[in-house]
């Protein structure tokens, strides 16, 4: 799920949606706006979920997307190799998870831990 705002209105720390992926704003310059044009946002963002960084120059005034990220907890039920099944505590819905290689000593069976989710992904917090 994605919301619609302007360019001008993302902040350093909050996320955006470049080429379907949500990431994390990491540094926004602005120029002035010049004789042959508006003023324009240059915006570099690391994804949440695969952590490749990715930058775009668009003007201040123009549309960009907004990712609505959640943070989730959910019980361990069991683990298999470096992957988790998960049971949401809210909606008690089971998925699986993959353990990422610095969380695998915190991850055990019984535990409850942090998740986010957006954009239909799942990544261990």
């Amino acid at each position: 799920m994605k919301e619609q705002t302007e360019i001008g209105k993302i902040k350093e720390g909050r996320y955006i949606v470049i080429d379907d992926e949500p990431c994390k704003v990491q540094g926004i310059a602005t120029s002035k706006p010049g004789k042959h044009g508006a003023a324009k946002a240059r915006i570099d963002a690391v994804g949440i979920f695969d952590g490749v960084k990715r930058s775009i120059v668009q003007p201040v005034s123009a549309k960009t997307y907004v990712p609505v990220v959640e943070r989730k907890s959910g019980q361990v039920i069991s683990i298999a190799g470096n992957m988790a099944q998960l049971m949401d505590m809210k909606d008690f819905s089971n998925f699986e998870i993959v353990i990422p290689e610095d969380k695998k000593g915190h991850v055990e069976v019984g535990k409850e831990i942090m998740y986010i989710e957006s954009m239909g992904k799942k990544k261990i917090d």
